[in-house]
Parts: C-alpha cells; structure tokens; sequence
C-alpha cells in the first residue's frame, strides 16, 4: 500500500483530481451550451431589433416574436450585392450566423425587413473602440440613402463615457434620418464628428461627450472597407 505521506501519493493523488475536475467541467460547459448559444443568439435579435427602433424594454417572447415576424431573410450578398445564400422568415441560419471575420472576408450579412408595411435593411457594422472591439447595426429605410435607425454595443468602454454608445439611446437616435452619402454616391458619408462641431447634420453626428476616441472608433467603423457600410455600396446604389 502507498504511504499517504509520499510525494508519489501527492502527485498522483493531484493528478487525479485534476482530471476528475476537468472532466466535470467539461461536462458543465457542454450541458450549458445550448442555453448559452440561446441567449446568445436571442441579444443578437434585440440588437437588431433596436436598431429598428423597437422598444428596449421587449420582454424575450416579445422580441422572439417580433424578429421572426420583422426579418424577412437574413441574406448573405457579396460586394456586388448578388445574394449568395438566401436566408429565410425570422432567419438564423444565413447572415445571422456571421461574424465580424466573415465581414472582414467579403461575406455581408443583409436583413431584409419589414417595418409597418416598408422596406427596411439592417447591416451589421464592426471596428474597435478605446479598449476593445465595438459593433452595431444600421437600419436603412427603402430608398437605401437614409437611415431609419441605429444600435451599437462595446466590449469593454468606460461607463458613463465610451460606454455611451449603447447605453445612450438618445445619442444612438441622432442617427435616425441622416444621409448615407454627400455628393458622392460611391463613398460613405455617415459619420462621427467632435461634440459641436457638426457642419453637415445631413450625415455628421455629433460626439459622445469625452469620449472623443470611441466616437471616432464609431465613425472609422461606419466608413471602414471592411467590416464598415462601405462594402454594401453597391448594394445600396440598386434601386
């Protein structure tokens, strides 16, 4: 018998138990999953939502219903705004699948929507914020020169500063009504300027106040080539 006050006990007895320990919490992490991707994918849809400008204060039955009766399809268009995989009614399965890489690679998530009768289309837009990734969504009425509505979200921003460009719906609401573009209908004119000094308010926003890197990570991300609104332009110059 192994004397229990060995160094070979200890180990082995150390590595059994890290074993058994990994073990259950792989187990955990696997029978949680799904309810995670569930959630998951559930803030996905109210995010989306939001920047159809309905309501924050959804409860989940409500915002599973609206998304499946508002999201005509979840396409995925390349950057010549030729569907490439056609989503679906309240879709999950295209475009709602992608991710901020699948952007940067060319593959555009496109929802098309339904907003009291009209047409509305919801791009999802990425860049990077003072301390970490952010990221939206642009709802864009049916001439596809407008915005109808705006939502954006942040890993890691300073409350009450970088933060407010999700917590701040009155900021986030500026955005309703501006202008895609200027003179130049090839190059995205949407964008984030200092607080105050805002010279075209068809498609400048003012700033977060103090925090003057976030709202510039917004508006870089609104006009970026990849992972911003510039890819979907000539998806949006099909009228």
């Amino acid at each position: 018998m192994m004397k229990t006050n060995s160094n070979s006990y200890t180990i082995i007895y150390s590595a059994i138990l890290v074993v058994v320990v990994a073990f259950l919490l792989a187990f955990v992490f696997q029978a949680l999953k799904p309810a995670q991707d569930a959630n998951v994918a559930l803030d996905k849809q109210k995010q989306i939502l939001y920047a159809l400008n309905q309501s924050h204060k959804m409860t989940d039955a409500e915002a599973k219903q609206k998304y499946k009766e508002m999201i005509i399809s979840d396409d995925v268009i390349d950057a010549d705004g030729n569907v490439v995989k056609k989503g679906s009614q309240g879709g999950t399965e295209a475009g709602f699948k992608l991710n901020s890489q699948d952007a940067k690679n060319g593959k555009l998530a496109l929802y098309r929507c339904k907003v009291d009768g009209k047409d509305k289309y919801v791009i999802p837009i990425y860049g990077n914020g003072l301390w970490g990734p952010i990221s939206g969504y642009i709802a864009i009425n049916e001439d596809k020169a407008t915005v109808f509505g705006a939502y954006f979200n942040h890993e890691s921003e300073t409350a009450g500063l970088g933060a407010e460009i999700k917590d701040n719906t009155t900021w986030q609401q500026q955005f309703r009504g501006k202008h895609l573009f200027a003179s130049n209908p090839s190059k995205i004119a949407l964008s984030v300027v200092k607080k105050g000094t805002v010279k075209n308010p068809d498609y400048e926003v003012d700033g977060v106040t103090g925090a003057t890197l976030t709202s510039n990570g917004v508006s870089d991300m609104l006009k970026a080539d990849k992972g911003g609104l510039q890819p979907y332009v000539k998806f949006l110059s099909q009228k």
